[in-house]
């Protein structure tokens, strides 16, 4: 969940403000940081969260993938094996995790 400062900073990076509670109504603003809206802090925080949720299937492919170090591994005995193709281990390994983590 995208909070309240993050928000905030996305719409001013040089916002100098602090949050209690995750509550609108303790938003407290400092040296002069003029104040941003309730309603465009709220649009705000549902841009980022839209952005950040349409993003999923990344960040559960970069847990599904095996370690760089395993992936070369895989490789050079794809290669030794004249497998440099779709029929190697490598390739066999990123299909599965892009089939099980699709874009959509």
């Amino acid at each position: 969940m995208i909070d309240i400062a993050t928000a905030i900073l996305a719409i001013n990076p040089d916002a100098q403000v602090s949050v209690n509670a995750e509550d609108f109504e303790q938003i407290t603003w400092h040296n002069g940081t003029a104040e941003i809206s309730k309603s465009d802090i709220e649009a705000k925080i549902t841009e980022l969260q839209t952005a950040y949720d349409a993003k999923e299937y990344q960040r559960d492919r970069a847990i599904a993938y095996k370690e760089l170090k395993e992936q070369f591994d895989l490789l050079y005995h794809d290669m030794a094996a004249d497998k440099g193709d779709k029929t190697g281990e490598w390739f066999k390994h990123i299909k599965a995790v892009k089939d099980a983590n699709p874009k959509e």
